[in-house]
């Protein structure tokens, strides 16, 4: 299986895409964050144009290249240039953040068109009050699919994993029963 693989982080602006692979990343990110217009500027200073780049290695020789996607629908043509030959990506949405939820539901149906890889949404900032549960996002996002939802806060190492390694069960899962159908 030793080889290199891709996987998008997505989601809303705003939702720790950069953070989550920061997180996790062997290499310092590469990132093209540039400061944010005034209507945004009071969440955060600084938002991703084009994309982050993480990696992962393991010692068999495989390779995880992480891609994180802009969150504004401004720059929405990046999503599927990243998307190309990807294995799976995550959606994450920043569960304290109820405003964001609609935009995180056309990104996910966006990124269902351009592809039938399998996803994971994970919902940041779970340590915050007023953060929505899995059950309740998962079934409003997709009420008629059943989609893997789970809290990660984006700048745990340990969250990012279990996510990462969520996304790579429902990989495996569905290599196995594409080879099963054969």
């Amino acid at each position: 299986m030793a080889g290199v693989y891709k996987i998008v982080v997505t989601g809303p602006f705003n939702s720790g895409k950069t953070t989550f692979i920061d997180a996790i990343s062997e290499i310092d990110v590469v990132s093209t964050d540039r400061r944010v217009t005034r209507s945004t500027g009071a969440r955060k200073s600084r938002t991703t144009v084009a994309m982050d780049f993480g990696r992962i290695s393991f010692p068999d020789g495989t390779v995880i290249h992480l891609y994180g996607t802009p969150g504004q629908e401004r720059f929405g043509f990046m999503w599927e240039i990243l998307s190309e030959g990807m294995l799976g990506y995550v959606v994450l949405m920043d569960g304290s953040d109820p405003s964001t939820f609609e935009d995180g539901k056309r990104i996910i149906e966006t990124f269902c068109r351009m592809s039938d890889a399998p996803f994971v949404v994970g919902i940041t900032r779970p340590d915050r009050g007023e953060c929505v549960g899995p059950d309740r996002l998962g079934s409003w996002l997709l009420p008629d699919d059943e989609i893997q939802v789970m809290q990660c806060d984006a700048r745990r190492r340990g969250d990012v994993k279990l996510v990462l390694l969520s996304l790579m069960e429902m990989v495996l899962e569905r290599a196995d029963a594409l080879e099963a159908a054969g």
